[in-house]
């Protein structure tokens, strides 16, 4: 699995491609919370080059929602395939963030 980070204007695009799990889950908080720190306050993680989410990756997105909605800044989800949205479906977690079917959607929604 990998990650690029890149700005498109004020928004801060991190895809993710391959599947977010125990094993890299830090890799991807510690990227966001150091733009965090730098004071990147939109985020948008684009899963449309990911197939699975483990219950840590899970994890790790609630916890950086929490981050950044604390610092005042705002996290968006695109691209999840139909595996992916149920997932994020059965475990409710469609309630705590926004999801948008593609990046460009996303984008707009900020």
């Amino acid at each position: 699995m990998s990650f690029s980070i890149r700005d498109d204007g004020e928004i801060t695009i991190v895809h993710v491609d391959g599947e977010l799990i125990v094993g890299n889950r830090q890799e991807l908080k510690s990227n966001v919370l150091e733009r965090l720190e730098l004071g990147d306050r939109k985020f948008l993680i684009d899963f449309s080059d990911s197939s699975y989410i483990d219950s840590s990756g899970l994890g790790v997105l609630v916890s950086l929602s929490k981050k950044i909605r604390e610092a005042g800044g705002a996290l968006r989800l695109a691209g999840l395939n139909e595996d992916l949205r149920t997932l994020f479906e059965l475990t409710k977690l469609d309630t705590l963030f926004q999801i948008a079917d593609t990046r460009a959607a996303a984008l707009s929604d900020f």
